[in-house]
């Protein structure tokens, strides 16, 4: 039983780490979108998607010098691979050892 338990908090985990990178993967999305159409800054969406999106993407300007070269800013670009690959590889493998967990729990 405790395992079974164990399995389905990792499974939950999983879950819930996905959701997050997802719904972070679509602000991302939404925030460089708005770069194209220079929106009101003081609207409280704009400000909120700036609040959320500025804060990874200076540092990886920080950590990245070259990424911000001729007027292009590609560190969304980064941010988007970076989601991409902890959603295939951290959040895979937590499904898959919750699946395992629980596999070994029920026997």
């Amino acid at each position: 039983m405790p395992l079974f338990v164990l399995g389905q908090f990792t499974g939950f985990v999983a879950w819930m780490l996905d959701s997050l990178l997802s719904a972070y993967f679509w602000i991302l999305l939404i925030s460089v979108l708005l770069t194209y159409v220079n929106p009101d800054p003081r609207n409280p969406i704009v400000r909120f998607l700036r609040g959320a999106t500025e804060p990874v993407l200076y540092q990886v300007r920080r950590l990245l010098p070259f990424v911000y070269t001729s007027g292009l800013d590609f560190s969304p670009v980064v941010v988007i691979i970076a989601i991409t690959f902890a959603q295939r590889v951290v959040v895979g493998s937590l499904y898959q050892l919750a699946l395992r967990i629980g596999a070994a729990g029920a026997v």
